[in-house]
């Protein structure tokens, strides 16, 4: 099975450079996974495609302003983007140019050339670009006072006030994330509430977004591909409520790729809480999750790989011609697709 036989071409103007002003104002395209038949919408109409007793889950894991600008003693500057929690108590970051065991960094305040008092100091270099640090104070604290926003890299722009808000769901209480579940990003409260006021479960995991999100499929042969593990843990309460849902005939639907992630690797394992490494390709056996609420992904992503894998790629790429071509916007700010 190759990556190269999982791209589309992604008109740069397709991308959403910007969250909608309002959240929530984006389209949607609800795919059918059997037919491929796919049908124009608004994201505010999710609740006509949803059924009572349907049980959406959700992920509540909480961004940390992960970006840190930092200098060495020279004056050098260094990036550092702080890896989501696990855990273990190693401070992970994965870091831009040259970086030795024993260099000492000074933070700078975020948006600003100004040094605070914070430093770290590197105590262990890793493979690919990452490296283990002690900090002056807890790392979590440093980055909540001087972090600045972790958008994908393919925005080609820093982080404003408006992303601090709206690279975050609007119910997101567990930090420890690198990156934001951004199929969430276009749900709103007053969504949900008439989502629960249909009927529909509303239940909620947690698994921290981390490097696997950052890091491309570097062999063309997608089987030889390993996922970063990310922590993860289902409560008890959603355990049920899957359990209740199925014996009902209902469908369990995964608010985005994280939460399938996390509901198909308890569903192979077993395991509610721990280290989740499942990487979902073509050709994966569904067990937990009957519908997708999800973002158009980038071409040979890990995301598209899952996408593929439950839409079926012939179905999806087409849904992915048809939304370009309608000039909806795709990627982490973008519009979403219900597959179902």
């Amino acid at each position: 099975m190759l990556l190269s036989d999982y791209t589309y071409n992604l008109p740069e103007e397709n991308i959403a450079k910007f969250p909608p002003k309002i959240r929530g104002a984006s389209r949607l395209i609800v795919l059918d996974r059997k037919t491929g038949k796919y049908t124009d919408s608004y994201y505010r109409n999710l609740d006509e495609f949803l059924e009572p007793g349907d049980l959406l889950i959700l992920n509540d894991t909480r961004v940390m302003r992960s970006r840190l600008f930092t200098q060495l003693p020279d004056g050098r500057p260094r990036e550092l983007v702080v890896l989501e929690k696990h855990d273990d108590v190693d401070n992970h970051v994965m870091y831009r140019g040259k970086l030795h065991v024993g260099d000492v960094l000074t933070v700078k305040h975020a948006g600003t050339d100004e040094l605070t008092n914070d430093t770290v100091v590197v105590r262990e270099i890793l493979d690919g670009g990452i490296a283990i640090i002690d900090s002056s104070r807890p790392l979590q604290d440093i980055v909540l006072d001087h972090g600045n926003v972790p958008l994908p890299p393919y925005l080609h722009r820093d982080a404003t006030a408006n992303d601090i808000k709206r690279y975050q769901t609007v119910w997101g209480n567990k930090l420890g994330s690198a990156a934001a579940p951004t199929a969430s990003l276009n749900m709103t409260e007053d969504l949900l509430s008439r989502l629960q006021q249909k009927g529909i479960q509303i239940k909620y995991l947690t698994l921290h977004v981390g490097l696997g999100t950052f890091l491309p499929i570097r062999t063309d042969n997608i089987e030889e591909h390993h996922m970063h593990s990310e922590w993860f843990n289902i409560p008890a309460d959603t355990i049920e409520a899957i359990k209740n849902t199925k014996a009902a005939h209902k469908r369990v639907i995964a608010l985005g790729t994280t939460v399938t992630r996390t509901l198909e690797y308890w569903g192979k394992t077993g395991k509610t809480s721990g280290e989740d490494d499942i990487f979902i390709y073509p050709g994966f056996d569904f067990k937990v999750i009957d519908a997708l609420l999800t973002n158009f992904h980038a071409p040979k992503s890990t995301v598209l790989m899952l996408a593929s894998a439950f839409a079926g790629w012939d179905h999806l790429k087409a849904a992915y011609e048809h939304a370009i071509a309608e000039d909806y916007k795709l990627l982490s700010y973008g519009d979403s697709m219900l597959i179902c």
